[in-house]
């Protein structure tokens, strides 16, 4: 009688272990592809070309649009930002002086055009900066701004890199990039 007691213990045990497993396996399977669906890659020929231009890891380029447009390439802010990756007209105004091209800021809305002007833009302030959080910092809080947060020793390392950011809001934004983009890495560009 013991003997079968135990058997049957152990039987329960391991139908207990193999059900977990499944379940986890479950589990996992559904959340991956609630993330694959809530974190697409539209726009992939675009991303593709002018992250391999502009040297821009294809991750963080879809971690902006992401949070950004969430993939509405005609997306207009209240600040008057556009498309995808929400370039003001003023910003771009800026970026046509370093290519040195002539467009109309109506183009924005133009998918390729806006990651391009995007992608080129995060490149540009990475060879100045040489941090993507402070890149992310500048993109909603501004240059100005982030150039003064990096004056002030309480919000910078020993290194005057910043570590801080000069408000709630510009913080909250940088988490928000930071976690979109870990998302894209994981989903896409790590292997299992």
């Amino acid at each position: 009688m013991k003997l079968r007691s135990t058997i049957v213990r152990s039987v329960v045990i391991v139908v207990i272990l193999c059900l977990s497993l499944a379940i986890g396996f479950v589990y996992q399977t559904i959340w991956h592809k609630i993330d694959l669906n809530h974190h697409p890659r539209d726009f992939s020929e675009y991303v593709t070309k002018y992250a391999e231009e502009y040297g821009v890891p294809e991750y963080i380029l879809y971690a902006v649009i992401k949070t950004e447009s969430d993939f509405e390439s005609n997306k207009l802010s209240e600040n008057g930002e556009v498309g995808l990756m929400q370039i003001s007209p003023e910003t771009f105004s800026w970026l046509l002086t370093l290519t040195k091209e002539s467009l109309d800021p109506g183009i924005l809305y133009d998918p390729e055009t806006n990651i391009r002007y995007g992608a080129y833009m995060l490149s540009y302030l990475y060879t100045e900066y040489s941090r993507w959080n402070t890149v992310f910092a500048i993109k909603e809080a501004g240059q100005t701004t982030v150039d003064a947060g990096m004056y002030d020793r309480t919000l910078t390392d020993e290194l005057g890199n910043l570590v801080k950011f000069p408000d709630a809001a510009t913080e909250a934004y940088v988490d928000r990039i930071n976690e979109t983009m870990e998302t894209y890495r994981r989903l896409y560009y790590t292997n299992p």
